[in-house]
């Protein structure tokens, strides 16, 4: 394992009716509230007009239609309204398209260049508008992470950021909120949960029992409640354990000690720059083919606890069965979850996969990963996704 320093925190407010506590965390900075959210869910379902009730003695400024994958010109958008109403904090209300672009909104607000810049250089990131969070989908784990990944449709490019005062204040999360959720909003964010995990889980094999830990339970979870959610929408239990797991595969916990960069999701980020896919259902369709690629000696042994601690396969199976099987019931949880398996279902073809191999190659840093990949690898496994 090799050495780390682990700081998170953000202060959660789990379950029921937290909503509650909103005035008091914003006062705390002051009363120019910035209301960040995405389109009319939050209105559908009534959480606009509560929080607005809540905030009666608050002033606050909207900034609505933040996109699934947050747009650059969104994300200046919002760092202007907070430095044309002297904001003393942010309140995204959504999931995790929202809150990464309000992170990086509240840093832009103490910029005076252009916030692309602070995408593609983060050490330019400051000082930052506190933000609390509402969160109404889970999946992206960013109500607890300093992690924004925001896309510029000039350049067809999606790319992550994140400064060391970007973590939340604190979050809001009421499983109740996610209720309501179309199913594919549900399946979409499971799978982005599960490859959180699965992407640490396969990043080095350098005895980190407890982090793989995590990550086996984080997948364990969106394998049992998934299905549930799908069939019972309103089943709080259910909900409560996808929206805790998911927050817990991403704060920090499953990579700590893990060195390296991940691979599917930026092979992913690409797909989104250009087809604007939702992320997680990108990540469903290439996760599969991944592992299949990377399945070499050398990893048999990740290949083999994943196979035995995740998806409970015998181990008294040859190692290669083990492996392939832990591939093949990937495949059929995805398949479950009625999430799409072809890029061609999502009405992706190869036209640009040139572009995104050498995009992501560069930006994701694939040559260092543990089965490190160049633009060839990457357009092998975009057109076996086909």
């Amino acid at each position: 394992m090799d050495n780390f320093i682990f700081d998170n925190a953000t202060k959660i407010y789990f379950g029921k009716d937290q909503i509650k506590a909103l005035p008091s965390l914003l006062q705390i900075f002051g009363k120019n509230v910035l209301l960040v959210y995405g389109g009319g869910s939050i209105k559908r379902s009534g959480l606009y007009d509560s929080i607005h009730s809540l905030l009666h003695d608050f002033n606050v400024v909207e900034c609505a239609n933040v996109e699934p994958n947050p747009h650059h010109t969104t994300v200046q958008r919002g760092a202007d309204l907070c430095k044309e109403h002297d904001v003393d904090v942010i309140l995204a209300v959504g999931g995790g398209s929202v809150i990464d672009a309000a992170k990086v909104m509240g840093a832009g607000a103490h910029y005076d260049g252009h916030i692309w810049d602070l995408v593609m250089d983060a050490s330019k990131i400051k000082e930052v508008v506190p933000l609390v969070t509402v969160l109404t989908l889970s999946g992206t784990g960013s109500e607890m992470n300093r992690g924004s990944v925001i896309t510029n449709t000039d350049l067809n490019i999606k790319k992550g950021t994140g400064g060391q005062n970007s973590l939340p204040y604190a979050s809001i999360i009421d499983p109740t909120y996610m209720m309501t959720l179309p199913a594919i909003q549900t399946a979409a964010g499971a799978i982005d949960a599960f490859s959180h995990a699965l992407e640490n889980y396969f990043k080095a094999d350098n005895d980190t029992f407890m982090q793989d830990a995590i990550s086996e339970a984080v997948m364990k979870a969106m394998i049992k409640y998934a299905p549930i959610a799908l069939k019972e929408p309103h089943n709080y239990n259910a909900r409560a354990n996808l929206a805790w797991a998911s927050t817990l595969a991403l704060n920090g916990l499953t990579g700590v000690g893990k060195p390296g960069p991940w691979a599917v999701h930026a092979i992913e980020h690409e797909l989104s720059a250009y087809h604007d896919v939702t992320h997680g259902l990108g990540l469903g369709i290439l996760i599969p083919v991944w592992l299949g690629f990377i399945l070499e000696e050398e990893l048999m042994p990740i290949f083999v606890r994943y196979g035995v601690n995740v998806w409970g396969i015998d181990p008294k199976q040859d190692d290669s069965s083990i492996a392939y099987q832990a591939i093949d019931k990937t495949i059929e949880f995805f398949k479950s979850l009625n999430a799409p398996l072809t890029l061609g279902e999502v009405n992706i073809d190869s036209t640009h996969f040139e572009a995104m191999a050498k995009s992501a190659v560069k930006l994701g840093r694939l040559t260092q990963h543990l089965f490190p990949l160049d633009e060839n690898d990457v357009m092998m496994i975009l057109n076996q996704c086909l």
